[in-house]
């Protein structure tokens, strides 16, 4: 659809076998200005498409003479423009999973809501262009670590900030460019620092929510108790100090982009709200007694390899495939080296308009030096050794000393957990080991409860447990505390 083509003039293909149903769609899609064609079946369906271009097409996942899935697969093979959105039934997440790694632009769920219904297919009529000069509006910065810079405009500018032209940055910008158009959740892998902030950031300046909201979170620096509150919201009075209601990163990023990053760090308890989020594309924010639909794209990113944390129970398998729908890998910089001068070139540029100062020439000695070593820390690292060459050298020609560089520490997986080795002093074996360690336990909180005035709230997060837990073992190993101090704690 052209840019400056109205909404009101959308063609929308709706395609349902039930009648009620069908009517339903068309006369919501009347009252928005849309001229609507509607079909049955498969077979008229595809007659349709053969007689005239549509922008958007919605189809019903099962039908008499086929699946929706059929049409998806026709429009993609005949190059055509329309974008699919598919109608499931409800709890058919796989069915959800599949369409959209086929190439629908959306779905929705049965049974349908209707404001959700008109929010999917408004954005599915509107091309990135035609959204951005209807409003006027630019992308926001992202809130998330490592990435400062002043938010791009427009999707070409996203791109141009992923330096490098190797064959590996070339496929991850045409894949960006590609995944952009739909509403697919994207998972994207890489090793730290090499950009993937920077990527996810790029997939929605080129999509049709480039002027809707961007919220990035980095999931490994929410405390475990504050997750849900972060991520759904929450009610006046839900707890004690909730004295209005508050919106978290669901209803922040309504009808943009919420960027999850380090997603494996995400807790199994909150995974698995997350999962009933997105799939449902409702929450409930604490407090409520009503869900709320939810209007976002949902990019992830984590350095970890998920398919493994799987393996080893540490993250849902469904989770895992509902978020996995696309995945974009970053290479590491020391796959693409042929990158380095150019990156390099940009850092140094960067480097020098923050400082005020010309920009300095850095030596080819120096690359060479540069291309020769690793760089674990990937494209972070480099940023580094540059801030750090341009501030302590005197001259133009800068000089990297890399053996001067920290190491890194180990990644957890890398620390020994096995038995320590036993020293020649030996330990005292006590004659009842849970009354030893029960003594122990007893008095580790005590002097919590006794460092924080008794409040069982403030002394459960010292020690990294829930109030529950902290609730259990004051019963359980039978200690005193003041009940004056009862009402201070949060409610569970």
């Amino acid at each position: 659809m052209a840019s400056n083509t109205p909404l009101s003039s959308a063609q929308i293909l709706v395609v349902d076998d039930e009648p009620d149903l069908r009517t339903l769609y068309e006369l919501t899609l009347l009252r928005e200005g849309y001229r609507v064609e509607a079909a049955e079946n498969l077979a008229q369906a595809l007659q349709h498409l053969s007689e005239r271009r549509f922008d958007v097409v919605i189809t019903d996942m099962r039908l008499p003479d086929g699946l929706g899935m059929e049409l998806i697969q026709h429009i993609k093979a005949q190059q055509r423009r329309e974008r699919c959105v598919v109608i499931t039934a409800y709890g058919s997440a796989e069915n959800a999973v599949e369409s959209l790694k086929a190439g629908a632009f959306d779905y929705l769920t049965k049974p349908v809501d209707l404001k959700q219904f008109r929010a999917v297919i408004a954005s599915a009529v509107q091309e990135p262009t035609a959204q951005a000069a209807k409003t006027g509006r630019t992308v926001s910065p992202p809130s998330g670590a490592g990435d400062n810079a002043t938010r791009p405009a427009s999707g070409d500018a996203a791109l141009q900030r992923l330096v490098g032209e190797s064959g590996s940055m070339r496929l991850v910008k045409e894949r960006i460019v590609k995944v952009a158009r739909s509403m697919a959740p994207v998972l994207i892998t890489g090793e730290s620092g090499t950009g993937k902030e920077l990527v996810a950031s790029a997939i929605h300046a080129n999509s049709h929510r480039c002027a809707g909201a961007w919220v990035a979170v980095n999931c490994s620096a929410i405390p475990e108790s504050l997750l849900e509150a972060e991520f759904f919201g929450t009610k006046k009075g839900a707890y004690t100090g909730a004295t209005q209601d508050r919106d978290g990163f669901f209803q922040a990023a309504s009808g943009g982009t919420l960027f999850l990053d380090e997603i494996g760090d995400l807790p199994l308890a909150m995974q698995s709200k997350l999962l009933r989020a997105i799939q449902e594309r409702c929450i409930r924010p604490i407090g409520s007694p009503h869900e709320e639909p939810v209007d976002v794209r949902i990019i992830s990113a984590t350095h970890k390899d998920l398919a493994a944390e799987v393996l080893a129970g540490r993250f849902r398998q469904d989770l895992y495939y509902r978020l996995n729908v696309i995945e974009i890998v970053i290479p590491p910089l020391r796959e693409r080296q042929e990158d380095l001068p150019a990156l390099c070139d940009a850092l140094l540029r960067r480097i020098a308009h923050e400082s005020g100062i010309p920009v300095p020439t850095l030596h080819p000695k120096v690359l060479d030096q540069l291309s020769r070593d690793p760089l674990p820390g990937n494209v972070r690292e480099l940023e580094n050794l540059l801030h750090r060459a341009v501030a302590l050298s005197d001259e133009d020609d800068l000089q990297i000393e890399l053996s001067e560089r920290q190491p890194l520490p180990p990644e957890p997986s890398e620390i020994s957990t096995g038995p320590a080795p036993l020293d020649d002093e030996q330990v005292t074996i006590p004659s009842d080991l849970q009354g030893h360690l029960d003594g122990q336990e007893r008095d580790i909180l005590i002097q919590a409860l006794r460092e924080t005035g008794f409040n069982r709230t403030a002394a459960a997060a010292r020690l990294g447990i829930s109030l529950r837990q902290m609730r259990y073992r004051i019963a359980r190993l039978n200690i005193d505390t003041p009940q004056s101090n009862e009402a201070s704690d949060e409610p569970i």
